[in-house]
């Protein structure tokens, strides 16, 4: 896995003049992001914040109609896959985070629907039979080794987990979510630098407009 200052580094060494400006100010952010979070030793919870910010700031651009945040991160997902020859996201899903993504699958807690049911009083457990075809779904893909479905449903689950701590759903170093946090920082923090490699290794692709573009 690249280090932070190994990706700063190659990031520098792309002459100015050969890459666009908007993804240069994409990739300079997420590094920034990065950088601020792998400081981040002793505080699960601040580290996934920081890596999340970090992840928004190397696929996010203005939302088309009909097309939600989620849509889009598949999206970007997808591409950097496509264009990961010698197939380490895929190393890194199926060997090294089995384990922490079937954790990830089978956590209700983490699974949104749950909470939609809690919200509204929902005390047949409705969300349960959606829960388990998500499950089989995830798990057929696992073996399948379809990367891009698993990281999708993976990230899906992430986004609850984003949701909770960002919106002050959750409590800072809770006991309860525990598990979820580690696991997810350990993903991310893995993965991150895989895409932002792929980034830099291909400064040509297109990854739309910038939110919030430099102003002079």
């Amino acid at each position: 896995m690249p280090t932070h200052a190994e990706l700063r580094n190659a990031f520098k060494a792309l002459p100015v003049a050969d890459t666009p400006d908007a993804w240069r100010v994409r990739v300079h952010r997420a590094l920034s992001w990065l950088g601020r979070a792998d400081a981040e030793t002793d505080d699960a919870d601040a580290r996934f914040v920081f890596l999340w910010i970090s992840l928004n700031a190397a696929y996010a651009r203005e939302i088309g109609l009909g097309e939600g945040e989620r849509a889009r991160l598949r999206e970007f997902l997808g591409r950097l896959v496509a264009l990961d020859a010698g197939g380490r996201i895929h190393q890194a899903l199926f060997v090294q985070f089995s384990g922490p993504i079937r954790t990830l699958i089978d956590n209700k807690y983490v699974y949104q629907p749950y909470w939609t049911a809690q919200q509204n009083w929902d005390r047949n457990e409705s969300w349960r039979e959606g829960f388990e075809a998500s499950r089989k779904v995830a798990l057929r893909a696992l073996m399948d080794k379809d990367t891009v479905r698993v990281l999708s449903i993976v990230f899906d689950r992430l986004y609850v987990l984003r949701n909770q701590l960002v919106h002050g759903g959750a409590t800072w170093n809770g006991a309860v979510n525990r598990q979820q946090v580690r696991d997810g920082v350990a993903f991310l923090g893995t993965l991150l630098p895989l895409l932002l490699e792929l980034m830099i290794a291909h400064p040509g692709e297109d990854h739309g407009e910038i939110l919030y573009p430099v102003v002079a």
